[in-house]
């Protein structure tokens, strides 16, 4: 008699993945470490509950978070069953269930169900057309919020004590008022309502509490608040509710995510079991070894301990370079050399904490011809705000560039709009002359047609870019550019685009200190060359924050910017550095076979060189510090020892000859102040040779 799909599945759980698998009645968590075979646990369960006990699919609700994940689980499950059945079980995200449950039931609450659901643009749009005094991603997260919170515009309105709360409050009030009207949802309703039917109607909470019996939700340590009420509503009748998360993984907590439900899943539910699934069958002994040792420092956890099946393969590697230029090129020559002998690019990855350290892999990638792919953010020199230095940059090099003028005429914000700007295109187009041209020469017309205040702005426009352009020193220049243009973005922007600018400037400034006879049009056509526009196709090198991460594995990941300050980012309240640590955690257990940890001494960040950068003080909690290794130049690991003091002749690689004026700090992370022939620079001690 042929094996079942379903008996071969459970036949194929390990002890604890089979306990799970197999419970039945009551509530459940399955605390799933990473790598340890959730989803296959899940499913399996899911299969058996129908196939093996004969719960109807249709008594059965499994809620992800991903539409992708959903999708996965429900291949999974299906291909267990041996039946076919009328109808199959609900295998959906949280906003899916949310979606159907509003098409029954909404009009409880006096709404029709053939309402439309906004998506992010339009619901901006309308937030736009409400007001303006504020920007619009802070009434949107201000209203996303509220609407999590479960406060209506009227609750919320108790909490707004500040001018600035109580004007996001009457947006908030007013931009129900205009949805409801048209019939209209956000995102966030497909929750906030489905909550509040159920909370005021306790007859509908019973019937979907009976309808779906056997309730499993994946991921559970990323639920929030509003999310955990739903499925307290959802089981006021019945206690068959199984969760699987872990809570070591936990990093959302920005974002809503409560680590607490599932912290306290044991005494919400009660009479709970919970079964903990330490199998890691994804990572070495080694990894394994260094991301239990990390979080075991945490102290909100409900604690478990990864065993690899893998056993031993390599030690876990540290390595320490002198900055982000090393550390780049040391990552795309091992790269180059890993892909030389075999490895398939698309099998490494390298991760980091901040999206702005990108910047310095993507330009050495670029320059070793490396295929890499970034994940879950825009390439630096592809980002809005970096694009629209740029346009100022070749703006100062062609003054009848108007690709680039129309591109920042608002940017900063100076007035002007789109029909302006009209305006002001067809006068130039008549007259066979750029923007700028045509505002010089012909400045009364101009000032007619497009007005007085839009013409003062773009003439000051024009002054400042004529001064950038007759400044020959280019460091000055991009000084007087950073402290006249000031861009303002919204702090609740989910990118640094401040950050990227500072870094923008930052890595500007090391080119010129690298390249100091290097012109303006110099800089922007070897940029041009080194950042190639086509996406690049076929097998990459994977670069991503370590959110982007999760749920990934590679068998070679890299992480960068192990240091205090960049990894973990926060500094402060304990809450914020369990969450770091996790995000270590997280990062670590992404490896499979090999794991190098990158820190470096010096930094460029948001615009300013960091001096003297600890390392992390992850890599002591997990017990690495001892194995770094350096890469810094055998030549200045043998300057070391020679003594050099102020008036001594040291020689630097780029810059040549120089003497030394004055000195600050001690060892190799001493400031050397240097005069190159009349070129000033400040120099580490490690970076120079004492001349004999």
């Amino acid at each position: 008699m042929a094996v079942s799909p379903l008996h071969q599945a459970l036949q194929s759980l390990n002890p604890k993945q089979k306990e799970a698998a197999t419970h039945i009645d009551g509530a459940l968590l399955i605390l799933a470490g990473a790598g340890s075979g959730k989803t296959k646990t899940l499913t399996t369960r899911l299969a058996y509950l129908i196939n093996e006990v004969g719960i109807p699919p249709s008594a059965t609700l499994t809620l992800t978070f991903t539409n992708k994940a959903a999708q996965e689980m429900r291949d999974r499950a299906l291909s267990l069953l041996s039946n076919a059945y009328q109808a199959p079980p609900l295998l959906c995200t949280f906003h899916k269930f949310g979606l159907l449950f509003l098409r029954f039931y909404i009009k409880v609450l006096g709404r029709e169900a053939n309402f439309v659901v906004l998506d992010s643009d339009d619901k901006k749009a309308i937030l736009k057309s409400l007001s303006k005094a504020l920007p619009v991603s802070q009434f949107d997260s201000y209203i996303s919020n509220m609407k999590n919170s479960v406060l209506s515009p009227q609750e919320a309105a108790t909490y707004a004590h500040s001018p600035e709360y109580k004007l996001m409050n009457k947006i908030y009030a007013e931009y129900e008022e205009y949805i409801q009207k048209k019939n209209l949802l956000d995102f966030d309703d497909l929750l906030y309502l489905t909550y509040k039917i159920l909370s005021q109607r306790s007859d509908i909470a019973k019937e979907m509490s009976q309808r779906y019996q056997y309730i499993m939700v994946d991921e559970y340590q990323d639920t929030n608040e509003l999310q955990y009420k739903i499925l307290k509503s959802l089981c006021i009748t019945h206690n068959n509710l199984c969760v699987v998360g872990d809570d070591d993984q936990s990093i959302y907590g920005w974002r809503g995510a409560d680590i607490g439900n599932i912290l306290r899943f044991s005494k919400e539910f009660s009479g709970a079991t919970t079964i903990k699934l330490e199998e890691n069958y994804r990572s070495s002994a080694e990894i394994l070894q260094a991301a239990n040792a990390l979080i075991a420092h945490n102290t909100e956890r409900l604690g478990k301990n990864l065993k690899s099946v893998k056993g031993s393969i390599q030690a876990v590697r540290v390595i320490e370079n002198d900055d982000e230029a090393q550390e780049a090129t040391f990552l795309a020559k091992e790269i180059a050399r890993l892909c030389e002998n075999g490895e398939n690019p698309s099998d490494i990855a390298i991760l980091f904490r901040v999206n702005a350290l990108s910047r310095s892999i993507e330009e050495s990638f670029n320059r070793f011809k490396i295929p890499y792919k970034l994940i879950g953010a825009v390439r630096f020199y592809e980002r809005a705000e970096i694009k629209d230095l740029l346009s100022y940059l070749r703006l100062i090099v062609n003054a009848d560039d108007d690709f680039s003028f129309l591109r920042i005429i608002n940017r900063p914000k100076r007035g002007i709009g789109k029909v302006t700007q009209s305006k002001l295109e067809q006068l130039s187009q008549s007259k066979g002359l750029s923007c700028l041209a045509c505002l010089e020469q012909y400045p009364l017309e101009s000032k007619a047609h497009i007005g007085e205040k839009a013409y003062t702005a773009l003439v000051k426009l024009q002054k400042d870019l004529s001064k950038w352009r007759d400044m020959a020193d280019l460091s000055e220049m991009i000084e007087d550019m950073q402290e006249n243009l000031i861009f303002e973005f919204s702090p609740l922007d989910e990118v640094d685009r401040e950050g990227n600018i500072y870094e923008f400037y930052g890595m500007f400034k090391d080119y010129v200190i690298h390249n100091p006879t290097n012109t303006l049009d110099e800089f922007l056509n070897d940029l041009a060359l080194a950042s190639p526009s086509d996406e690049a196709v076929g097998d990459c090198v994977s670069c991503m924050s370590v959110h982007s991460a999760k749920g990934l594995e590679f068998k070679h990941i890299y992480v960068i910017g192990f240091e205090e300050g960049f990894f973990p980012l926060h500094r402060g309240e304990n809450d914020e550095i369990e969450e770091e640590r996790r995000l270590g955690y997280v990062a670590f257990t992404r490896a499979k076979e090999h794991l190098s940890l990158c820190y470096s001494k010096s930094r460029l960040y948001r615009g300013k060189r960091e001096w003297q950068l600890r390392q992390s003080r992850f890599l002591k909690e997990s017990g690495l510090v001892e194995g770094a290794e350096s890469l810094r130049d055998s030549a200045a690991l043998e300057s070391s020892d020679e003594k050099i003091e102020i008036g001594s002749q040291v020689v630097h690689k780029i810059f040549g000859v120089g003497n030394v004026e004055s000195m600050e700090g001690k060892g190799d992370q001493c400031k050397l102040r240097i005069n190159f022939g009349g070129m000033r620079r400040v120099i580490l001690r490690s970076f120079v040779k004492k001349l004999n």
